[in-house]
């Protein structure tokens, strides 16, 4: 039998978002429903919201969440009702070029539930990322529900889900940071702190956090800056190159997804260094380098793709160092909101006040 839950909808581009009645199939095939715990608010939901990503309004907004598995339909195996579980928005599908390449952190082809979740009078909802967690209850496949352990505090796990992950893959994954390592984080967002935090766990001895928000920059220390710059006060560029010895860093992070810091973060390297651009941009943006330049410096400039994380291996292992202590992923929690406080969040965003809203049920 569907079920009838609330949830938060992007009914009309640029509109406040709202509370309605959402219906919940039972699960089919290879299909998961997720009784959910915690969902973060990440910009990206807000970019849903303002038509950013496409216009298939009406969305269901969320997606940073964790919960337990309600039910399952045929055919799932990996995880069973009473499992605590992580979303993830890289169900891999085992079969494309990228998973025969055995590179399955870039599938091309990743799962979605196939049936939808509606409105009462039939409207079909467009999950963000494929998931819908602002919500009491979710539906999707069953490779978007990630077992970790359940003595995790779900608000600060569930992050992993989205932003942290990013961050933190970024810095680790697509960067390669290793010890001994000097990194400039550029954007001390919930991302860009999350590659902070990667790079100190990878071993890194720099860490320099670059943003325009001393507030931010104060929070970055926490998750291991031995650095930080004002990019209003001072030439961030000349300025990275000064605390690492005059050559510039080994890895450069681009958290913010601008053509003004990407050439920051390109010239801030080191010869043979890397960039990283985990940043989102919007259509519109160009940017242009020398070409000889590009040549010139060598390294390599790399996007990030949610960190090109694998959950399943990526979810338990940082969930366990959070268990350790080894990962402070509770800095990253803000503030714990309910439902109907997810269109004050967004406002909260663009004031800079939290690095996560995280709803709670």
């Amino acid at each position: 039998m569907s079920q009838l839950v609330r949830g938060v909808i992007a009914r009309e581009k640029g509109k406040p978002v709202e509370i309605a009645t959402i219906v919940v199939p039972d699960p089919g095939p290879g299909e998961a429903v997720v009784k959910v715990q915690t969902c973060g608010v990440c910009h990206t939901d807000l970019h849903y919201r303002e038509g950013g990503i496409n216009d298939e309004f009406p969305f269901l907004l969320g997606h940073e969440a964790a919960g337990v598995v309600e039910a399952v339909g045929d055919g799932v195996t990996d995880v069973a009702p009473g499992d605590f579980v992580i979303l993830n928005w890289r169900a891999v599908c085992g079969n494309c070029r990228a998973c025969n390449k055995g590179k399955p952190w870039y599938c091309f082809n990743t799962h979605n539930a196939k049936q939808k979740m509606t409105l009462e009078d039939g409207t079909e909802l467009s999950p963000a990322l494929g998931i819908g967690a602002f919500v009491e209850k979710t539906l999707v496949h069953a490779g978007q529900c990630t077992k970790v352990d359940p003595s995790a505090r779900a608000a600060a796990v569930g992050l992993l889900g989205c932003g942290v992950m990013a961050g933190l893959g970024a810095a680790i994954n697509t960067g390669g940071v290793t010890r001994g390592d000097s990194v400039a984080v550029i954007g001390c967002g919930g991302v860009g702190d999350g590659a902070v935090a990667g790079a100190a766990l990878a071993g890194a001895t720099t860490i320099i956090a670059i943003d325009t928000d001393d507030r931010k920059l104060e929070w970055a220390k926490g998750f291991g800056a031995t650095h930080t710059i004002n990019a209003r006060e001072h030439d961030v560029v000349e300025r990275v190159r000064e605390l690492t010895g005059g050559f510039g860093a080994d890895v450069v992070v681009e958290a913010v997804g601008r053509p003004e810091t990407y050439k920051q973060a390109f010239y801030a390297r080191d010869l043979a260094g890397t960039v990283v651009l985990v940043g989102v941009p919007t259509p519109d943006m160009k940017i242009e380098l020398p070409l000889l330049d590009v040549f010139g410096r060598g390294g390599a400039l790399k996007s990030s793709w949610y960190g090109d994380c694998l959950p399943s291996r990526d979810f338990p292992m940082l969930t366990e160092l959070y268990r350790q202590g080894r990962l402070d992923l509770d800095a990253f929690v803000t503030e714990e909101i309910p439902l109907d406080g997810v269109e004050q969040a967004f406002a909260k965003m663009h004031t800079g006040d939290v690095l996560r809203s995280v709803v709670v049920f």
